[in-house]
C-alpha cells in the first residue's frame, strides 16, 4: 500500500495543484498557455526523441500488445456508438477515440518512471512514440470523412497528414526514429540536453493537465462519459493484458503495456472533438471523469501487476 501511495499520490497531488491554481486565479491564463507551450513544443519533443535514438529491448513488442488491444476498442467503440446508440459519424468517431486516446504522455510517463524506473520508461516511450501518430491520424481521417464526405480521398488524407506533421510530438518521434535507423550516435553534450529539458516535462504536464480540467464539466452528457470512461478504464487495459499474455509478454513489458492502456483519456480527443464540433462537450466530461476515477484504477492496476 505505501508503494501505491508513493507512486500514485504525488502524481494526483501535483493534477490537483494545478486544478487548485486554476481555479483560485493563482496562475494566469497566459502563464498557463506558456507552460503548455513549453512542455508540448520544447520538453515532451525532447524527451521523446531521447527516447527516440535509446534502445528499447522488447519495446516493440510491448507496442504491439498495445496498439491491438487500442484498435480493438477503438473498433467496438466505433461500431458501439454507430449503431448501438445510433450517433453520427462524427460523433461516433469522438467517442471511439475517447475510448482508445489514453493520457500516455502527460500521466503516463510519470507513473511508468515512478513506479518502474528507467527501464519501465524505455518500455512506455515505445508506446508514446506511436501513440500520437497513429491514434490522432485516424481520428482526423474518421472526422474528415464525416464533415468532408463530399471531397475525394486524396483531399482529406493530406489534410491529415498535415495536421499530424504539425504536431511536434510527432515530429519529435520520427527524427528520432531517423537517427536511431542511421545508427547515428548523439553528441554527450547534445544527449545532456535532452534529458535535462525532457524531464521537466512530466512534471510540468500535470500541474497544467489539472489546471485544465476546469474547462471540463462531467455533469454534461454524463451517461455516455462514463460509457466511454469504463471501456477506456477497464476494457482496454483488460483486452491489452489478454494479448499480452497470449503472446508471452515479460513481466515488465506486460505490466507497463496494461497501465499504458489504463490511462485516463487524454485532452487531446477533446481537442479534435472541438475541432470538428462532434461532441466536444461529451469528450470533455470523459476527459474529466476518467482521469478522476482513474486515481483508483490505476492504483488497483499497479497493485495488480
Amino acid at each position: 500500500m505505501n508503494t501505491l501511495l508513493n507512486v500514485v499520490a504525488p502524481i494526483f497531488v501535483l493534477i490537483g495543484i494545478g486544478y487548485l491554481s486554476a481555479r483560485r486565479k493563482w496562475i494566469s491564463d497566459e502563464a498557463l498557455r506558456g507552460m503548455t507551450s513549453f512542455v508540448f513544443t520544447l520538453a515532451m519533443p525532447c524527451l521523446l526523441f531521447s527516447g527516440a535514438t535509446t534502445p528499447h529491448p522488447n519495446g516493440g513488442a510491448t507496442a504491439f500488445a498495445f496498439f491491438s488491444g487500442c484498435l480493438v476498442v477503438y473498433g467496438l467503440a466505433l461500431l458501439l456508438a454507430r449503431h448501438g446508440l445510433r450517433m453520427s459519424m462524427a460523433e461516433s468517431g469522438t467517442l471511439a477515440l475517447n475510448a482508445s486516446f489514453g493520457n500516455t504522455a502527460m500521466i503516463g510517463i510519470p507513473l511508468v518512471l515512478a513506479a518502474y524506473g528507467q527501464a519501465g520508461l524505455a518500455q512506455m516511450l515505445a508506446i508514446v512514440g506511436l501513440h500520437s501518430l497513429i491514434l490522432l491520424p485516424l481520428g482526423t481521417v474518421v472526422a474528415e470523412m464525416a464533415h468532408s464526405s463530399d471531397k475525394p480521398l486524396r483531399q482529406i488524407l493530406e489534410a491529415t497528414i498535415l495536421s499530424v506533421l504539425r504536431n511536434p510530438i510527432v515530429m519529435a518521434v520520427l527524427a528520432g526514429l531517423v537517427v536511431s535507423s542511421l545508427g547515428m550516435a548523439l553528441p554527450e553534450v547534445v544527449r545532456r540536453f535532452l534529458d535535462m529539458t525532457g524531464m521537466a516535462g512530466p512534471p510540468v504536464a500535470l500541474f497544467c493537465l489539472g489546471a485544465s480540467l476546469i474547462h471540463f464539466d462531467a455533469r454534461r452528457d454524463w451517461p455516455s462519459a462514463l460509457l466511454c470512461t469504463a471501456l477506456k478504464l477497464v476494457l482496454f487495459p483488460f483486452t491489452v493484458w489478454l494479448i499480452g499474455q497470449s503472446i508471452g509478454l515479460p513481466p515488465l513489458s506486460l505490466a507497463v503495456a496494461v497501465l499504458a492502456a489504463g490511462m485516463p483519456t487524454g485532452a487531446n480527443a477533446f481537442f479534435l472533438a472541438r475541432r470538428y464540433a462532434s461532441g466536444s462537450e461529451r469528450s470533455g466530461a470523459t476527459v474529466l471523469l476518467s482521469t478522476i476515477l482513474s486515481i483508483g484504477t490505476l492504483a488497483l492496476l499497479l497493485g495488480a501487476l
